[in-house]
């Protein structure tokens, strides 16, 4: 049976910390291992079909084609569309290829960008792979994905009309790097390894017997869910690296120097233009196209009648259409400079690519990315060392989405990460010291299905009288304190990010959602100048003021409980699961249960965590002390039952679990309101019982492990029947 998806999250983690998912050693995608694959085919001499992204309608897409045009579709490996067919020719350019009927301008203008980096490029594309030797149809590209790097095999069918590519080809129709990079993409971009996994544990618990190709064929992307993106997407995916988004409508004012520092550090750059009125690319009188993706391919400065002048070449992956005003093609001010400026810079030729001024930049463009494998470009000062980290986490309604700092009750609630800065105060390099970011991860498996939330940060001081605090910091601290750094304004994007300079000194950062209760993963990226260590916060603190219960114990009571118990017995004064249903329902817990009490799973797992005896049963003994357990749980939690709904919410079960005596961080509280919370989130009596019980049977298991008690093999049995039955 295959593992729980925790003990996956578990394994992965693992996998992680031993170099897993880096670049030298990427996580298989799917775990189509292509080596692996590429010797099954070699030996049984066959070519290689993905069934996973399979040639066929299913990975084109809905909306792309009209029915007619994808009945004319035929897949064609690269031989039978081309002589002579190769990966790459004669290096790689952005000259190669040209945009086809997708709407995917975004990708190709960061392949355009990708192209100048060799070192990032041969990362991505594997250059070795040929049409000669060890040929079988099978190739394969690497991605980064939210902290992972993963090698996606695909198989090198390509979609055509009248033996012509549809989406993007090549200028030489011999080559094929580009076309079979934007088919892994396709394929890679658009799903959910997580939904996948988990449909098909579903699957083999539940005895389907669907074909495994299908069910993958569900749930993974197709060349339409590309059809609308960002180049910031495309240029993290490639790099893994530090992104920064300027909005060019207000630049900083240092925004040459950064563009040229990027440039300096090999970094990806792109930008985009305004959408027009409608939907559609119209290209303006000036040339420029709107709502469109641009590559920057180079940045110059050059005198120009006695004066400096800062220019920025573009490139439009259509790879024709181009700017038509200053410092275009045909404008007379490249008879302004130098010979050797104009011989090295001015190309004539309607391919796409152009020079303009950085002020026009500016007045045409909306946003400038840029994208570097190391954050060292943000400063340039060659003798600092930029350290980065990572952290990820999830907003999950009720237990730790609270929303921005509007909502005073609930902020707290969010997860906080709390970072000491080491080091010595400088106002060098611009003052400037942490870049912060925060990526929302997608749920759901389609780009098209892909609601981006409202997300930033906050980034408080801890203050001196703070700092010997441990756990989550209450309400009561972001009432008091103001943040020294945050993001500007709540954004409906991939990604969010801050520049700024903290001195030495803890702090805490808080990511969070605009409104409360909305559920998303996300990866907080913390980009130091100054040595720093950080944690997730969560943990042992009393969040609030809530009493634990305590129990006067008396000999007479646990008699008259043992007197109760012998009525119910059978002759050997012992009670099996069905009949301690019967007890806790209709005797003990009557009319106080609320979803119609106990199920008969839930009484054989009571039965597995108190019968020490082993035989099935609870003795009196045993069953005395599982009756001082319910009893104590059920005072616990009405309780903390303070809207008095006969529910726990969530928040009221992280105050239950304190007045328990036991603490959660907030992915334990998160597991634990998926595995026994309602569909509207709220944990009946009967749940919050079996949770607790659960719970505080691993919490001892847990501690023995600690104090280095081996468990034995009937205990390591025993503990997984009592947590997973």
């Amino acid at each position: 049976m295959p593992p729980p998806g925790v003990c996956l999250s578990i394994i992965e983690a693992r996998h992680k910390q031993e170099g897993h998912g880096s670049i030298s050693n990427p996580e298989s995608f799917f775990n189509q291992d292509y080596q692996q694959l590429k010797q099954y085919c070699l030996i049984r001499g066959v070519r290689y079909i993905d069934e996973i992204f399979p040639p066929d309608r299913n990975s084109i897409g809905e909306g792309l084609l009209s029915p007619s045009d994808l009945a004319n579709v035929v897949w064609l490996r690269p031989a039978k569309i081309a002589p002579n067919p190769s990966f790459v020719l004669d290096g790689v350019s952005r000259f190669d290829f040209g945009q086809g009927i997708l709407g995917n301008c975004w990708f190709l203008a960061s392949i355009g960008a990708l192209t100048f980096q060799n070192h990032v490029l041969e990362q991505v594309v594997p250059l070795e792979q040929t049409f000669d030797e060890d040929y079988c149809g099978l190739f394969h590209f690497r991605f980064w994905r939210f902290g992972r790097w993963v090698d996606v095999v695909i198989d090198d069918k390509l979609p055509t009309v009248h033996g012509r590519l549809i989406f993007v080809h090549s200028k030489d129709p011999n080559e094929f790097w580009p076309a079979l990079l934007e088919k892994a993409y396709a394929k890679y971009e658009k799903k959910s390894t997580l939904f996948l996994r988990h449909k098909l544990v579903l699957h083999y618990l539940w005895g389907i017997q669907n074909n495994f190709t299908s069910a993958c064929v569900r749930v993974c992307g197709s060349y339409s869910d590309m059809n609308a993106g960002t180049p910031a997407e495309a240029l993290v995916d490639f790099t893994g690296g530090v992104h920064m988004s300027i909005r060019l409508s207000d630049p900083p004012p240092n925004l040459w120097e950064l563009m040229y520092r990027a440039g300096e550090y090999r970094s990806l750059m792109s930008c985009g233009t305004p959408q027009g009125e409608t939907s559609a690319n119209s290209v303006l009188p000036n040339g420029l196209v709107q709502g469109h993706a641009y590559a920057v391919t180079g940045v110059k400065q050059m005198k120009s009648r006695g004066k400096l002048v800062n220019l920025v070449r573009l490139w439009n992956p259509w790879g024709k259409v181009e700017w038509n005003g200053d410092w275009s093609d045909q404008s007379s001010l490249w008879k302004t400079v130098s010979a050797e400026d104009r011989e090295m810079c001015l190309s004539v030729g309607d391919d796409g690519e152009f020079w303009m001024t950085m002020e026009d930049l500016c007045k045409f463009y909306i946003d400038l990315d840029i994208c570097c494998m190391s954050p060292d470009f943000l400063d340039g000062i060659s003798s600092s060392i930029w350290k980065t980290t990572m952290y990820e986490g999830r907003w999950v309604a009720g237990t730790t989405a609270g929303g921005c700092m509007n909502n005073r009750d609930s902020f707290w609630t969010n997860p906080q990460y709390r970072v000491r800065i080491h080091g010595q105060y400088s106002e060098k390099g611009g003052g400037k010291n942490m870049f912060v970011s925060v990526l929302q991860k997608p749920d759901k498996r389609n780009r098209r299905l892909v609601q981006n939330l409202h997300i930033g940060f906050s980034v408080f001081e801890v203050t001196e009288q703070h700092k010997a605090e441990r756990g989550k910091f209450p309400a009561s601290f972001f009432r008091t304190h103001a943040p020294v750094a945050q993001t500007k304004t709540y954004m409906n994007a991939r990604e969010v990010m801050e520049f700024f300079m903290l001195k030495p000194g803890e702090y805490l950062i808080v990511p969070s959602t605009f409104n409360p209760n909305e559920t998303a993963s996300f990866v907080l990226i913390i980009n130091s100048k100054a040595e720093t260590h950080g944690y997730e916060n969560s943990g042992d603190r009393k969040h609030e003021p809530v009493e634990e219960l305590k129990q006067v114990k008396t000999a007479q009571e646990d008699e008259n409980k043992k007197q109760f118990f012998r009525q119910y017995s059978d002759k050997y004064e012992e009670v099996d699961a069905e009949r301690l249903q019967g007890l806790l329902n209709e005797n003990i817990l009557k009319g106080d249960l609320k979803s119609g009490g106990f199920s008969i799973d839930a009484c054989r797992s009571m039965v597995a965590l108190m019968d020490t005896s082993i035989t099935g049963k609870l003795n009196g003994d045993e069953f005395v002390r599982l009756w001082k357990k319910v009893f104590t749980y059920k005072d616990i939690f009405f309780c903390t039952d303070v809207s008095r709904t006969g529910t726990l919410s969530l928040r009221e079960l992280r105050n239950a679990f304190t007045a328990s005596g036991m603490t959660v961080g907030d992915d334990m509280l998160n597991l634990l309101a998926l595995r026994y919370g309602a569909s509207s989130g709220h944990i009946t009596l009967e749940s919050f019982i079996s949770l607790i019980l659960r719970f505080d049977c691993m919490k001892k298991i847990f501690q023995q492990l600690s104090d280095g008690k081996a468990l034995s093999l009937q205990e390591s049995e025993w503990m997984y029947i009592s947590m997973y039955t």
